[in-house]
């Protein structure tokens, strides 16, 4: 221990990575006590942290108050002693990609405490065919680097590196996909397509996707331990800061996933819930958005740090950082009942305008469907009004309501509702349940699908399990099946026929004569009979 305590008031030499005394006294206690010994050095060589580990390895600090600037180094060199001559191992490697040091040095050790050869590893831009370049050196009279040249220079060289890939993609942040489940292979995959749609309407862009079929996710890390630390080695050899996975997550998985690299990491459900924030647009909309963000913010309100840590239980252990944390989350539970209330209020607004929509005796007919299955572009179609319609999920958040004429001063009233998706998160269901409220009323469900999705099928079974929880399951509903043209004739004729439902471009006219038709005869029968 008094060695070791040495060791913590040493001063490295400002001309060399660690002087040769310094590196025979870490190899003779390492070789004595046979464990593994390291330090951590700042750039003036002020010792900062004296490790010691067992015979296989070290077990890191925490270095949060020691931040790497983007596509920098951490500020820090880590050196420590092999008990045999072992050159660097996988998981220092691990450490020195994810922790970003200056450099990391590994010291061999030989009979009797002698340092042996030395391993000098450090990181390479993003451009190159690899991210660590290892010098050796045969013993410590041979190993001459000078950090004081060598850390400024390559720091200066990965930060102009990182800033070349930034403006290259400057409009948009990098991301990388992850998917840890139990469904085969082919769902996967079309799990993860979704889910680079989400990313793309979020204007995230996707540099890599990595699936892990698995029946018992890891607890903590979803993935395992070590491919989760070889994925974020990826994300950022690639400079992506952001990690998307597929699956939800828990506050503690998304915690313990943060803590192994300084790289934000979201679930399916936070991803849709920025989509919704992006897009909403009405008051009903954005206040609709803010709440479900709050009730999925809230369970994940944690401290950080010092400044917002519990130290200890009992009267007169409370610290600063419960009190804190306990604010933050009584503004929240009070934000939420404000924006509740709100939303009543708004509702009491809406049912005013259904109540007279429903006193015309004009039939209601509400569009509904999986996202992006053309919704907007067949409201714009049949009713010649100009409602926002692109190609991307959730394009449309907010209702839309318009009249749709038939000949014989009839008319319907149509209304545009927003898109479902599978697995829909309960915060998003129950506070856009007040806008679905539209179809209450409505006389009946067009439901529209995009037969030209492989997946079609299932996506007809998420919303229809979705209008079963909000109970819409018995109202008369209509199957139209959309985008005919990018199928073929054939197949759109035998789908309908097998489905029962009706076909329809909602990108040609021409093609709205059976829609038009089966419509009058559902609100019109008496009108429509020979």
């Amino acid at each position: 221990i008094h060695a070791l305590e040495r060791i913590a008031r040493r001063r490295l030499p400002p001309d060399r990575v660690i002087s040769p005394e310094l590196a025979h006294f870490l190899a003779g206690i390492a070789y004595e006590i046979k464990r593994q010994v390291g330090i951590l050095a700042d750039r003036q060589g002020m010792v900062r942290h004296v490790i010691v580990g067992d015979e296989h390895g070290l077990f890191l600090p925490d270095l949060s108050h020691w931040p790497a600037r983007r596509g920098g180094l951490r500020g820090l060199r880590y050196i420590h002693v092999h008990l045999d001559e072992s050159p660097p191992s996988r998981d220092d490697f691990t450490d020195l990609a994810l922790l970003r040091f200056d450099l990391m040095a590994v010291i061999g050790t030989r009979a009797e405490g002698v340092p042996g050869k030395i391993w000098c590893s450090y990181l390479l831009p993003n451009d190159r065919s690899k991210n660590t370049e290892t010098l050796t050196f045969s013993d410590i009279g041979r190993f001459d680097l000078n950090p004081r040249e060598f850390i400024p220079a390559l720091e200066e060289e990965l930060v102009r590196a990182a800033a070349g890939s930034e403006a290259l993609d400057s409009e948009s942040e990098r991301a990388l996909l992850i998917s840890v489940s139990a469904a085969n292979r082919e769902s996967q995959n079309a799990s993860l397509d979704e889910l680079e749609e989400l990313a793309r309407t979020a204007g995230v862009r996707v540099i890599a996707r990595e699936s892990q079929r698995s029946a018992h996710p890891h607890p903590r890390y979803l993935l395992g331990e070590g491919k989760l630390r070889e994925v974020i080695i990826q994300a950022m050899q690639a400079g992506a800061g952001l990690l998307i996975f597929d699956q939800n997550l828990s506050p503690g998985q998304i915690r313990s996933i943060s803590a192994l690299a300084d790289i934000k990491v979201i679930d399916r459900t936070q991803l849709i819930l920025d989509i919704f924030a992006r897009r909403a647009h009405t008051r009903d909309g954005k206040v609709q958005v803010e709440l479900a963000q709050l009730k999925y913010l809230l369970p994940r309100l944690t401290g950080h740090g010092t400044s917002m840590s519990r130290l200890m239980g009992g009267i007169g252990g409370r610290g600063p950082g419960e009190t804190k944390l306990e604010m933050d989350r009584r503004r929240v539970r009070d934000r939420i009942t404000r924006l509740e209330k709100e939303l009543e209020t708004l509702s009491r607004g809406r049912l005013q305008r259904r109540g007279k929509r429903a006193s015309s005796s004009i039939p209601i007919l509400s569009i509904v469907g999986y996202t992006n299955a053309g919704k907007s572009t067949l409201l714009n179609l049949l009713t010649g009004s100009s409602t926002l319609a692109e190609d991307r999920l959730f394009a449309t958040l907010d209702t839309a309501t318009r009249r749709l004429r038939f000949p014989r001063e009839r008319e319907v009233i149509i209304t545009d509702t927003v898109g479902f998706i599978r697995d829909l998160p309960e915060s998003l269901l129950g506070a856009f349940r007040a806008t679905l409220e539209e179809m209450e009323d409505a006389d009946c469900l067009l439901h529209l699908v995009d037969i030209s999705n492989p997946r079609f099928q299932d996506q007809i079974v998420a919303v229809e399990h979705i209008l079963r929880e909000l109970n819409f399951h018995e109202k008369p509903t209509l199957l139209v099946f959309n985008k005919i043209d990018r199928v073929t004739a054939e197949e759109a004729e035998t789908l309908c026929r097998r489905f029962g439902a009706i076909p329809v471009s909602a990108r040609d006219s021409k093609t709205l004569q059976p829609l038009m038709k089966e419509l009058e005869n559902r609100f019109w029968p008496d009108f429509t009979k020979p």
